[in-house]
């Protein structure tokens, strides 16, 4: 739901397996999966008939391979249960199922003794493969961005704060923007949109690609909940003087996946079906703030123990959205201050940024939802400002907004632009380079994670960042006093060019060195007299460049 001071979690999978007939969604509304796709009229050597050219381009750029995951659900199979007198309000080919709709107990019964109706809610298994492989599109992109390059320093107006806490007015000096990235934002409605004056930019240039209301089962997102339309504003807002956004020159997708007068299961089925609709049409990334733990019916509420990645289904959809490419960015929750404490689904997914709440001053919000995971990894990722964070009303007025609803779509803007400076690179190096160049990198918690992210850091110096995966080099130590040691360089007639800077750019160190006679072996030595702190070693090693964080003591 959204996270205005709510969640909500799935109840369907209660440590164990569960009846998938016999337990409801929503009142009268119930999850039917299905065992396969067996004898299904697609293809996955002919992708063009279920995805887009956009999507189809992001899985070769990556690497990724086309599978069944990809196929539509079995049509024999919806028209089956159609038969059996039920009626179908959503289809999710990831999760391989329906939600359908019968407020006759017999109906349902007969469409699960159907053969290939499970019985069982089954593990999904995620395969997440990426590349490091670089693109042609890097150039063309960079000349687009050099082309915007601002001359004077952006007025955000009200927005200042928020955009400078995450260094995103550098990058934006730079020229990034958000051109050409396309940004899916799940949420329960986004009223006004279309008339309010600071997304008119957005409209008029055609960057508004599209709308869909996965809810009311039409395009009109428009006359729903307010909330969507404070979330986009974050990023497309476009009045200088008055409010900037973080990407305001992105492409948007509006996706209603929240029906905000109830709370139940059914709405990360949406969910599901929402991003699997913003993959199909080539989007790169999308937005979350939308939350899941407690239901209005309360044995289905989750509890602590599913935040382990694997259970809820939008959990699952968040991470097999990450596995195809894009790259996924959730709220937290505003959960910190009560009972339940912790992080919502889907923020619990491995494979996807989850951001939390601070204030103007970079200090932890007292309602942002706190970690870790069950299983002990490091929730939220990051954060960004998400007390009394610069959004529009509902009569396009700029007004202020609490919650991490608001912190993600921010840092979401910054990623897309950081993305846009470095195309070559997967969207879990994007998501690493964000984690590593962020304020509490070497002392990561449960309130603010890895702390506030860098974003201009992370544009000049992704960290440990290699954008030859055959070329893994090890830098050690770290800290370090003196020497480097840097193992497993491969260089053009042994020559390797190194460069040591400072965390404002400053360039403290250039040469070019040669490996150790008949060794992939580089020591960089009189480093002693380096003042004590962080540093940038960029390493050119053949035709990889690599660059690295390491601490000098």
């Amino acid at each position: 739901m959204r996270f205005r001071f709510f969640l909500a979690f799935l109840g369907m999978f209660l440590y164990g397996y569960v009846s998938v007939a016999q337990v409801l969604i929503a009142p009268n509304k119930y999850w039917v999966g299905f065992s396969d796709k067996n004898n299904s009229t697609y293809s996955t050597s002919r992708p063009e008939e279920f995805l887009s050219q956009k999507a189809i381009d992001r899985r070769i750029k990556r690497n990724i391979s086309i599978t069944s995951q990809d196929l539509p659900v079995n049509k024999n199979y919806i028209d089956s249960v159609v038969a059996k007198g039920a009626q179908v309000l959503a289809v999710s080919k990831w999760l391989n199922g329906i939600v359908v709709l019968s407020d006759n107990p017999l109906v349902i019964e007969n469409i699960k003794n159907l053969s290939f109706v499970l019985k069982t809610v089954p593990d999904v298994v995620i395969n997440n493969t990426t590349d490091n492989k670089e693109v042609s599109k890097k150039e063309v992109i960079i000349k687009i961005a050099n082309e915007e390059k601002s001359k004077n320093n952006m007025d955000y107006g009200s927005a200042t704060n928020q955009i400078e806490m995450l260094n995103g007015h550098l990058v934006h000096a730079e020229g990034f923007w958000g051109q050409g990235m396309t940004i899916a934002v799940l949420d329960a409605g986004f009223y006004n949109v279309h008339k309010i004056p600071g997304f008119a930019d957005m409209i008029a240039n055609g960057r508004l690609l599209g709308t869909k209301d996965f809810v009311d089962r039409d395009d009109y997102v428009y006359d729903a909940d307010y909330h969507g339309m404070k979330v986009l504003s974050t990023m497309a807002a476009w009045e200088p003087g008055k409010f900037v956004g973080s990407a305001p020159k992105a492409n948007y997708w509006l996706l209603r996946s929240e029906d905000a007068d109830s709370e139940y299961i059914i709405e990360e089925y949406y969910w599901a079906t929402a991003a699997e609709f913003a993959d199909s049409v080539g989007a790169d990334m999308i937005t979350s703030s939308l939350g899941y733990s407690n239901f209005d019916t309360n044995l289905l509420s989750h509890t602590y123990a599913q935040l382990n990645g694997d259970s809820a289904p939008a959990t699952r959809a968040a991470d097999i959205a990450a596995s195809v490419g894009m790259f996924i960015v959730v709220s937290a929750g505003n959960e910190g201050n009560d009972s339940w404490q912790y992080i919502t689904c889907p923020a619990d997914a491995d494979s996807v940024l989850t951001v939390g709440a601070v204030d103007k001053y970079g200090q932890y919000a007292y309602f942002s939802s706190t970690g870790p995971t069950v299983d002990g990894r490091i929730k939220p990722d990051v954060a960004g400002k998400g007390m009394f964070t610069t959004v529009y009303d509902g009569d396009g007025s700029v007004t202020s907004s609490s919650g991490t609803s608001f912190s993600a779509p921010l840092v979401a803007g910054m990623v897309a632009c950081l993305w846009q400076a470095h195309p070559e690179l997967s969207n879990m190096q994007i998501l690493e380079a964000i984690r590593n160049n962020s304020s509490q990198v070497n002392k990561p918690d449960s309130l603010l994670g890895y702390g506030i992210p860098d974003f201009n850091l992370a544009l000049l110096y992704p960290d440990k960042i290699e954008t030859n995966e055959q070329n893994t080099l090890n830098i050690y130590p770290n800290p370090f006093s003196e020497i480097l040691n840097i193992d497993n360089l491969k260089a053009d007639g042994s020559q390797v060019k190194v460069e040591i800077m400072d965390m404002n750019g400053k360039t403290i160190f250039k040469d070019k060195m040669r490996l150790i006679e008949n060794t992939n072996t580089l020591n960089i030595s009189s480093l002693k007299t380096l003042p004590d702190g962080m540093y940038i070693i960029k390493i050119k090693s053949g035709n990889a460049l690599h660059s690295f964080k390491m601490l000098k003591q």
